[in-house]
């Protein structure tokens, strides 16, 4: 279709809009088609095209522009905006480059002040950094000028509207059904479990597919910086956010805050969607004091990276000596679970190491699953979770009734 058409139709619709009034989708509409047969009337213009065009100005006016296509393609997974570049999407594991862009830095940032401003988020040349959510869930990270050299950036993590359970991540390969078993054992007899892996290995969908386990006379807290768990299977769920700080740089409200909070909630489990900065030592206080069947994520190469990482955070926010934060730590995390993305793209469960004792000084993991690669098929890698050592601590599963549905899912692995 003719630019020049388009652009004289966009004018129309601006020029005929009554600004002084709220403007509701379906008198929006109706003024959408009214321009269009005005405009076109006097030349043919196939009805693809104009049902094509009609969508575009709307979702321009009541929506995210280009970006709505996108975010209505349930194999896009993820969207990146680079300035007024083309958008890269990724399918499958894989990043395309698409023929759409934002056309200007003008509507770049009209987009962006629409999407922070749905979620009580705020982001200008003073705070240049922020991290929001659309109303469907989908996670946003924005980062404009002066920290990105080369225009605005958007990137939006979409997550499946399809609840994506332990059947599914199955069937996908993530692990076998006896892994399965073993998670709803840990889970069922309350194991602190701390999620591992790179960014878009899984952690969030693996935390959600773990909470089917939960049984539902439970009460759950959920703390994220950004509100993306989606744990549908528990009834008794109480989900809190972090908020930023006003213009004036007041009443914020920080993940450290809404674990104290939580622990007066009377929360049976307490989930902390992603452990990032100080707040991981009121998480891990937390683990320690009665709440256990905790869960948590957190951005690590490996089980030992994790703990490294968990140290580091920690003491970003307490001066304490490093021996006792080990000893925290060995108290609080019974299991990590590390995930990763492999060459084909796939995601899978790659290690599962058990928290030990601190011994000469660090902390002691225990070994219990990794991926061992077997071939390569059609492009696909064909491997399982081999057993490696026996859970060294069995105490919760006596405890919670939970040793035989253990023996279940690896009978090897326990010490009978």
């Amino acid at each position: 279709m003719d630019i020049g058409l388009r652009e004289r139709i966009r004018k129309r619709i601006v020029d005929e809009m009554d600004l002084s009034m709220t403007v509701d989708d379906s008198e929006i509409g109706a003024l959408i088609d009214s321009c269009i047969l005005e405009e076109t009337k006097e030349e043919y213009i196939p009805i693809k095209e104009k049902v094509q065009l009609r969508t575009e100005l709307f979702n321009s006016y009541r929506r995210l522009d280009v970006l709505t296509e996108l975010l209505e393609d349930d194999e896009v997974t993820e969207i990146m905006v680079n300035g007024t570049s083309p958008i890269y999407v990724e399918k499958k594991g894989r990043i395309i480059k698409t023929d759409k862009a934002i056309p200007t830095e003008e509507k770049l940032h009209s987009l962006i002040q629409q999407i922070v401003s749905d979620c009580n988020r705020r982001v200008n040349e003073g705070s240049p950094i922020v991290d929001a959510r659309l109303k469907s869930g989908s996670r946003v990270s924005i980062v404009i000028s002066p920290v990105s050299l080369n225009g605005t950036t958007i990137t939006i993590r979409r997550f499946s509207k399809n609840f994506m359970g332990i059947d599914r991540l199955i069937e996908l390969g993530a692990f076998d059904e006896s892994f399965a078993k073993i998670m709803k054992a840990l889970v069922r007899a309350k194991y602190n479990i701390f999620i591992s892996g790179g960014t878009g290995s899984g952690k969030t969908t693996f935390l959600n597919a773990l909470s089917a386990y939960i049984p539902p006379d439970e009460r759950v807290i959920t703390i994220e910086d950004s509100a993306e768990l989606n744990l549908k299977q528990v009834e008794n769920l109480v989900r809190l956010e972090a908020r930023n700080a006003n213009v004036e740089g007041e009443n914020s409200v920080s993940i450290r805050d809404l674990i104290k909070a939580s622990l007066r909630m009377r929360p049976d489990r307490i989930i902390v969607g992603e452990v990032r900065d100080e707040a991981a030592i009121d998480m891990l206080q937390a683990m320690n004091t009665g709440h256990d069947g905790s869960l948590s994520t957190g951005h690590a190469n490996s089980p030992v990276d994790m703990i490294s990482r968990l140290e580091t955070m920690v003491l970003t926010g307490v001066d304490i000596p490093l021996q006792a934060v080990r000893r925290q730590i060995s108290q609080a995390v019974d299991i990590i679970i590390h995930l990763g993305r492999m060459r084909d793209k796939s995601r899978k469960v790659l290690k599962v190491s058990e928290v030990l004792n601190v011994e000469g000084g660090e902390v002691v993991l225990n070994t219990l699953f990794e991926f061992v690669e077997s071939s390569e098929s059609e492009g696909r890698l064909v491997g399982r979770l081999r057993k490696v050592n026996d859970l060294a601590n069995i105490d919760k599963l006596i405890r919670w009734n939970m040793k035989e549905l253990y023996d279940e899912g690896e009978r090897e692995i326990l010490p009978l």
